[in-house]
């Protein structure tokens, strides 16, 4: 049963199971350790820590936190944040590339069917998601998503422990340019368990690519290639198992296969000339960029082995003759051989003589057991070759020309102990040694040794190195190793059989007999490896060590008629002769060592995969076969080392090189000591001496808290400065598209109408509402429903009586939003937003506008107008007739005229029809408007000519950016103290409801200059505050009151006579009275009402001057008051 249910501190809603970290257990040992990551397991739990190490237990279930959301939650984010998982671990290898320049790699071990290539595979999802974009860069993506499944195809088994077993390693290095986007790749594959393809053990399977092509195969691809059932096929029939639980060999093919015009696979004659149809796009073998007549030929050897493997032998006198010709037909055809040619090299071998110095080849008849070798080892010799063919194809695929930052992922075997266990566990078992080596060497041996090195204070702790292990097996001389004895046994042997692997058998008891890891008996001899003994068989050890493909049938295949399979064999034969063959052991041996070579120049990570069961079910926990995987992967020595030692170290040069920006002495290079610079951060961030020590040239720190403290200040700096660059450029980026969008705006009105002089190098803000803070406007518009333009407006209904409107256009509607009373309910009384309308853009005819300096324009719909006020008429247009043509693909009706007519919505009997409206000269920049029946006379003075255009030095040289111009004309009166975008709005002459003409006021309050901002370092746009019906005036800075004069009045009464000296009076601070309301645009503003007085700290040039307001600093402009 899980653990009592308990939830995460550090992230919301997220159950505690046990320990995250079993560094933090109180009792170390192997039941303790068993016993978490069972609670763990049991509440679905699967990842744990040991510092940096990462336990992975296989679920055998999919688990719901491997989604997008946990990509963006892990990413960036440091270890202690999250619950434990792989991504945490992959994000950890990601950026210390990126800061450190250093490559990186994972090594993923644990036995078979401890879930490692899963691991793998998550390990490339997530680096494939955070990593950069580009086209090329999401081809190589691609690549190394889609290598996955083509590998597995080819490169995977079912066998008893495992459904999924990997039948090869391989080692899949993604590279990365300087930025951190995957732009090439590297497959490194070794150890291709060849034997598979001829036989299996009992309840095992051969590779997975023979199921998928019998299940998935179309009529005719199985008609062209001659698919039967599975059991048919020697090849498969032998361990009598066929299908695997969970697996749907049909799916899978047509994923990793590409498969010609309506699935069906054309005849090879047609593939050999390129008649194939066209494939379908975006499956595995296409995505590595393998042609398609390539792609039919790869199928047609896979069918062509299974073929093979049904040619069957009699014996006849000691030889070996063919039993059904007819068997030889079908692999011939698909294979492009001679069927002749085929019979001959299958049951004889041309052999080289040497007799009296002279040469000659003769012909050596075989018997049946050798003629069964000599067929399998063409099969084998095909399979192998195809296999490296695509590994070779996903290569040239992700080549790149050098190499920059890389990541490598090393998938291999697990260790394997089987009923009977032959030469390829001996491989397998020799390769996870060497990994077990690694894992020792760097995190038990190393530390402890580095410790010593540095004069770090420490207490040693002992631990099993499997060295001699790996001496054991590998050794040259002194003595010899398995494989050096092998070896030689297999450069003596003249005949197959079990005569080569007794006399091995004997040599070994004779090398290593005494050896206290090795044991021998009669059949064969047992190694004691770090994960227990294995007894291993050595009947056929020295064949399948020789791995030689005879040279009669290189030849055999050098005569095919298919260009790909000859490509397959480059072998040149007259040159090849010479020298001793390299044997499979001494390729394993140098694979391993090369690998790990190249392990040790990575910064290296570790997953240590376990296995909970042997049913392969969720939920199942064998106690005792877990902590046997517990001990044997030195996990309680490693919580010792962990817990004793230091989580973190670092050349000083390198702390330096990371750290250096935490302080301004460090940053940008620090030019002193390099210990004293280590210190001087050290101290920065307040670290305690106890949680670091100073080595001769490495710091340590102890715990993984110190450590993340760093990180964070790092990463806080960083944003800083990013945000500073983010700043300009988002300035400079604004700057262009201001000019960009007021030219637009200008060319629009170019020559057909007056500009006014107030408002033609008037920065275009877009929204002046201020949207995102007005959730009461929108919930009118969809979700996520970008806004153009939104801004207070007028609207005149059929008696030219003027309303107030919220205009808010987006990319496909525009709304007109007003207020009414509600008039029952909970509400009744309040003032609440309505919808007037919503119009799609498409709906909108056109757009009537005079040729003076006005602000009216009539919006021309389908069934009625609107005729509408805007001061901000010119980037409304503008905006409009972008987002039309966008929609329409035609430029949106504009006309120009001094009389325009609208037509009105017809109302219950009555109403309807037109209203017209007539623009005349007028006096003054102030529009007076006269109604006399169904028409609107609109007087107005002069304007800019027509030809006129905004200049480019008056982009964004006022603060805000969208200061209101002085009012064009008189109107009923704003809420009084209502501020139109952070700018006085101001006062206007009453009106009588009756009135229908609107003359300017007689005398007005005069504001600041057309340009109402002085210009500051850095322009900012404002926070929008509209107008509105509603009264705001509980909105303004409240009236001081009584209180507010004692206040004043205590400020300036002069203090009682006393006997005393009176003490120095104070230096007269200068005031100001306000003439006109501001509300700040910032935090550093202040906000201020008419008449207000203000205490003025600091007059700039800038015209932004500071000053302070019932106790609060702030700036504000200097032409919104006048010195008292």
């Amino acid at each position: 049963q899980g653990s009592k249910e308990r939830f995460h501190w550090q992230s919301h809603n997220v159950k505690q199971s046990g320990v995250d970290d079993m560094v933090l257990l109180s009792k170390i040992s192997e039941e303790a350790i068993v016993e978490n990551l069972k609670k763990r397991f049991m509440d679905d739990y699967i990842f744990t820590y040991i510092g940096p190490v990462l336990i992975s237990v296989n679920p055998f279930k999919q688990m719901p936190y491997f989604t997008d959301r946990e990509i963006e939650l892990y990413q960036g984010a440091a270890q202690y944040e999250n619950p434990p998982h792989i991504y945490a671990l992959t994000d950890n290898m990601y950026r210390n590339m990126l800061i450190d320049g250093e490559n990186q790699c994972v090594i993923i071990s644990g036995e078979s069917g401890a879930g490692k290539t899963v691991a793998a595979k998550y390990i490339m999802g997530y680096i494939s998601k955070v990593s950069g974009g580009g086209e090329k860069v999401q081809h190589v993506k691609d690549i190394i998503l889609q290598s996955n499944p083509l590998l597995e195809a080819f490169g995977n088994a079912k066998t008893v422990r495992n459904n999924n077993s990997s039948r090869f390693g391989k080692y899949f290095e993604i590279q990365f340019s300087r930025g951190g986007e995957p732009d090439g790749g590297k497959i490194s594959n070794f150890l291709l368990e060849k034997s598979r393809v001829v036989s299996q053990n009992e309840s095992e399977r051969n590779f997975h690519i023979y199921y998928q092509l019998i299940e998935g195969a179309s009529q005719e691809q199985r008609q062209n290639l001659g698919i039967m059932s599975p059991d048919y096929y020697y090849y498969l029939n032998q361990s009598d198992t066929y299908q695997v639980e969970g697996t749907d060999d049909r799916s899978d093919f047509h994923e990793t296969m590409v498969s010609a015009r309506d699935g069906e696979c054309p005849t090879p004659a047609a593939a050999r000339q390129g008649l194939t149809g066209s494939p379908r796009p975006q499956n595995a073998m296409q995505v590595i960029g393998i042609r398609g007549e390539d792609q039919q030929l790869v199928l047609q050897i896979v069918a062509g082995i299974l073929h093979l493997g049904n040619i069957s032998f009699r014996e006849e006198g000691n030889y070996a003759r063919v039993e059904n010709a007819d068997s030889l037909a079908f692999p011939a055809y698909l294979l492009g051989i001679n069927q002749d040619r085929l019979n001959e090299k299958v049951t004889s071998r041309k052999m080289d003589s040497k007799w009296g110095g002279r040469s000659e080849s003769i012909t050596v008849t075989l018997n049946v057991e050798q003629a069964a070798y000599t067929r399998d080892a063409l099969a084998k010799g095909l399979y192998a070759r195809v296999f490296d063919f695509l590994v070779e194809s996903i290569n040239r695929a992700m080549q790149k020309p050098y190499e920059e930052y890389s990541i490598g992922v090393l998938d291999i075997y697990g260790f394997e102990i089987f009923q009977k266990n032959g030469f390829e566990q001996f491989c397998i078992n020799f390769v996870n040694e060497k990994l077990q080596q690694i894992f020792i060497e760097l995190t038990l041996k190393a530390e402890q040794e580095e410790y010593v090195q540095e004069g770090i204070k420490w207490t040693q702790i002992q631990y099993f190195n499997n060295k001699v292990v790996c001496d054991l097996i590998e050794n040259k001389l002194n003595p010899p190793g398995i494989m050096s004895v092998l070896d030689d046994v297999c450069a003596t042997m003249h005949a197959t059989g079990e005569g080569a692997d007794q006399t091995l058998l004997q040599k070994l008891q004779a090398a290593v007999g005494t050896h206290e890891h090795f044991n021998s008996w009669s059949s064969g001899f047992v190694i004691h490896h770090y994960a227990g003994k294995v007894s291993y068989d050595v009947n056929g050890f020295c064949e399948r060590n020789r791995d030689v493909l005879f040279t009669d049938l290189i030849e055999l295949m050098q005569s095919s008629e298919h260009g790909f399979i000859r490509m397959l064999f480059p072998e040149k034969l007259d040159s090849d002769k010479k020298g001793r063959p390299t044997t499979a052991g001494s390729k394993i041996k140098k694979q391993a060592n090369d690998l790990v070579n190249t392990l040790m120049k990575c910064t290296p990570h570790y997953i240590r995969c376990i296995k909970p069961n042997e049913t392969k079910k969720p939920r199942d926990w064998e106690e005792s076969r877990v902590k046997h995987q517990v001990e044997y992967l030195g996990l309680k020595e490693n919580i010792r080392v962990r817990r004793a030692g230091f989580a973190y170290r670092r050349l000083f040069h390198k702390f330096l090189q990371r750290y250096a920006i935490l302080t301004p002495e460090t940053w940008p290079c620090w030019r002193g000591d390099e210990r004293q610079g280590v210190q001087h951060l050290l101290r920065s961030v307040n670290m305690d001496p106890d949680q670091y020590q100073m080595g001769r040239s490495k710091v340590f720190v102890k715990n993984p808290e110190s450590l993340f403290l760093l990180e964070e200040m790092r990463e806080r700096k960083f944003d800083g400065f990013a945000r500073v660059i983010q700043k300009a450029w988002r300035r400079h980026v604004a700057i262009r598209k201001y000019e960009q969008m007021r030219e637009e705006a200008s060319n629009i009105l170019y020559n057909f109408k007056e500009r006014r002089r107030n408002s033609i190098n008037r920065n275009f803000v877009g929204d002046y509402l201020g949207m995102e803070e007005r959730p009461e406007l929108r919930q009118f518009l969809a979700k996520r429903e970008r806004i153009d333009f939104a801004d207070s407006i007028t609207k005149y209904d059929r008696r030219f009586k003027p309303i107030k409107r919220d205009f808010i256009l987006t990319p496909k509607y525009f709304y007109l939003i007003g207020r009414e009373k509600v008039k029952k309910g909970p509400e009744k009384g309040q003032i609440k937003e309505v919808l007037k309308k919503k119009v799609e853009l498409q709906a909108v005819s056109g757009i009537s506008l005079s040729t003076r300096q006005d602000d009216f324009f009539i919006l021309h719909e389908n069934d009625a107008d609107n005729f509408l006020e805007s001061i901000f008429k010119t980037e409304l247009i503008s905006l409009l007739c972008k987002r039309y043509e966008e929609l329409t693909r035609t430029k949106l009706r504009l006309s120009f005229k001094d009389t325009l007519q609208f037509r009105v919505k017809k109302e219950g009997w009555g109403g309807g029809g037109t209203r017209n409206v007539t623009f005349i000269q007028g006096r003054g920049d102030v529009s007076t408007l006269k109604a006399g029946g169904k028409t609107l006379t609109v007087s107005i003075g002069d304007g800019l000519p027509r030809n006129a255009k905004p200049t480019r030095k008056g982009a964004m040289q006022s603060r805000g950016g969208s200061r209101c111009p002085a009012p064009s004309r008189s109107a009923p009166p704003a809420p009084r103290g209502a501020c139109r975008n952070g700018a006085p709005q101001f006062p206007r002459s009453n009106s009588r409801a009756q009135q229908d003409t609107y003359t300017a006021p007689q005398k007005q309050v005069q504001g600041p200059p057309a340009a109402a901002l002085p210009h500051r370092n850095t322009s900012r746009q404002p926070k929008a505050r509209p107008p509105s019906e509603q009264n705001m005036d509980f909105l303004n800075v409240p009236d001081q009151g009584v209180a507010g004069m004692q206040r004043r009045r205590s400020l300036t009464q002069r203090p009682p006579l006393a006997g005393r000296p009176k003490p120095q009076p104070k230096v007269a601070t200068p005031r100001c009275q306000a003439l006109y309301q501001y509300v700040g645009q910032d935090v550093d503003e202040l906000s201020f009402n008419v008449g207000d007085i203000i205490d003025v700290l600091l007059e700039d040039i800038s015209g932004w001057w500071k000053g302070r307001l019932r106790g609060k600093e702030g700036l504000f402009p200097g032409n919104y008051v006048q010195k008292i």
